[in-house]
């Protein structure tokens, strides 16, 4: 670690965040250390490769509105790099399929006249009589669709992906993650052409097309990963912390593990990406008991994906789909090769990612790999997607804590830690579960961007991202002008630099 002036800044995980904070340093000539606890760079957003075949841990779309965010996108990766995809989603309700975005003569058909009536009926009767307060999950959706279609589309789907019924998840996720879509909003996207759009007013959830790495989202951050460490960064893999050493009001130093010896990293300065439960638990003297008991509440949600190499050329347009199916546990699929054909080596076969959602340590997360290869075989032959006898092989990657749960306690223990936190003045906290906000790739990485820029001298107030800065927003002219001063920072590779290693993560069965 490389003074500039007198920061030392030092960087817990190596996730979108993570690799953001690092790089945006490097440009204003400020050296870091990056500590990830994996072998391997990228976070939620790696992409794996298990024998030549390459699948992303959830499908992970370029799509923002945060100029900031794509210039710096395209600052990394050379044009040609990034691949335009049409979006092609639907779900999978009864046995039939529902395209998703909402498509009218789809809907109608598939639901039926009659379905379909009193679908427009429930609609019609939450407009005239909504329910207030709107608190949970199941008000929220239900006063923008009717109960009727709630029950339809959206409580099963939800309630498999968090573990819990969506009358205790928080509103606020999805104000924070769909704000702007409702029946009314889906029926007028079905019926306006594609040439009346602009990316201004696109609803996020609506979008029909997004951009793709051409290799997956692990080439973006395995890029960064080398240009950070060509430029005199230090990035340390496998480098668990163990303690946060805090006193008054800053951190001192981390103590790390590496290869089973420990070592002291210092620093004036710290970002955070950890989940913001594990980073309270970690600090040394220990926090007060009420910021313990607050951070004991916060809970989060486990993912594993199971890639299966299908030997067929080609399966389903979708580029994935959603199971509302009971019968079955599987989520999600990922078709990868409709994300990139540079997905799959080979082209007469197909490599479909199987989405689960569990708590670490229930019996989905502790079942074998094996079996877990053989479960999405079987699901896939359930639903009809795939005759079983055509998967040739498959690979397991568990995910921990991948996503911050909205659920009703979330809010006030987040408020008791937030108090603590920010009275260490040298401590900055970005990124998904670093600030355990549902944060989208590019709001993670814009966290990372302001948070460099707090750093400095200037007082973002960073936990304004994704929150007044959504997708589907408008944009008022004082973020314009933040905007306008992330831009003023000059590119830091204004050539591009061949990264010296591969393009993908490598991995294999098993934990990743």
């Amino acid at each position: 670690m490389i003074e500039n002036g007198h920061k030392k800044v030092v960087i817990i995980g190596a996730g979108p965040s993570g690799l953001t904070a690092a790089y945006e340093l490097c440009k204003i000539g400020v050296k870091s250390v990056v500590l990830e606890k994996d072998e391997i760079v990228g976070g939620i957003s790696r992409t794996v490769n298990y024998r030549g075949y390459l699948f992303d841990i959830g499908g992970h779309r370029f799509f923002t509105k945060v100029k900031a965010v794509d210039d710096l996108w395209r600052e990394i990766l050379e044009e040609e790099k990034f691949l335009k995809r049409r979006r092609l989603s639907r779900i999978y309700y009864n046995k039939k399929f529902f395209h998703y975005p909402l498509q009218a003569t789809n809907a109608l058909f598939g639901l039926g006249i009659y379905n379909s009536f009193r679908t427009f009926l429930s609609y019609t009767r939450t407009q005239l009589f909504p329910i207030k307060p709107e608190l949970s999950f199941e008000d929220w959706i239900s006063n923008r669709f009717g109960r009727r279609l709630y029950y339809t589309f959206f409580k099963t789907y939800t309630e498999k992906v968090w573990g819990i019924p969506c009358n205790e998840i928080s509103a606020e996720w999805a104000a924070q993650r769909i704000k702007g879509l409702s029946l009314l909003s889906a029926l007028k996207n079905a019926l306006t052409t594609s040439q009346s759009k602009n990316k201004s007013n696109i609803i996020k959830t609506l979008i029909d097309s997004f951009e793709y790495p051409e290799k997956g989202p692990g080439m973006m951050w395995e890029t960064v990963a080398d240009i950070i460490k060509s430029k005199g960064s230090q990035l340390k893999l496998n480098a668990g912390v163990e303690k946060i050493l805090w006193q008054k009001d800053k951190v001192t130093a981390l103590e790390i593990a590496t290869e089973g010896k420990k070592e002291l990293i210092p620093g004036t300065d710290f970002i955070s990406s950890m989940p913001i439960q594990e980073l309270v638990r970690k600090m040394e003297p220990s926090v007060p008991d009420e910021v313990r008991h607050a951070a004991d509440i916060l809970s989060y949600r486990d993912f594993i994906t199971v890639s299966l190499i299908i030997n067929k050329a080609n399966l389903f347009e979708d580029n994935w789909i959603y199971i509302h199916d009971e019968a079955v546990k599987v989520g999600r699929i990922q078709n990868f090769k409709n994300w990139s054909p540079e997905m799959v080596p080979d082209p007469n076969k197909t490599c479909l990612g199987l989405e689960y959602f569990c708590f670490e340590g229930d019996s989905l997360w502790t079942m074998s790999d094996e079996d877990l290869v053989t479960l999405g075989t079987k699901e896939l032959g359930m639903l009809e997607l795939v005759d079983p006898n055509d998967v040739e092989d498959g690979a397991v990657v568990r995910m921990p804590k991948a996503y911050p749960v909205y659920d009703s306690k979330y809010t006030d223990a987040l408020i008791i830690i937030r108090k603590f936190l920010d009275g260490l003045n040298n401590l900055h906290l970005v990124g998904r579960n670093g600030m355990h906000k549902y944060n989208n790739q590019d709001h993670s990485m814009l966290t990372a961007m302001l948070t460099v820029k707090n750093i400095m001298g200037a007082n973002y107030n960073v936990w304004d991202v994704n929150v007044e800065q959504e997708y589907h927003e408008e944009i008022n002219d004082e973020y314009k002008k933040q905007m306008a001063l992330l831009a003023s920072t000059q590119p830091l590779v204004p050539k591009r630099l061949e990264p010296a290693g591969s393009n993908t993560s490598k991995g294999a069965k098993g934990n990743a």
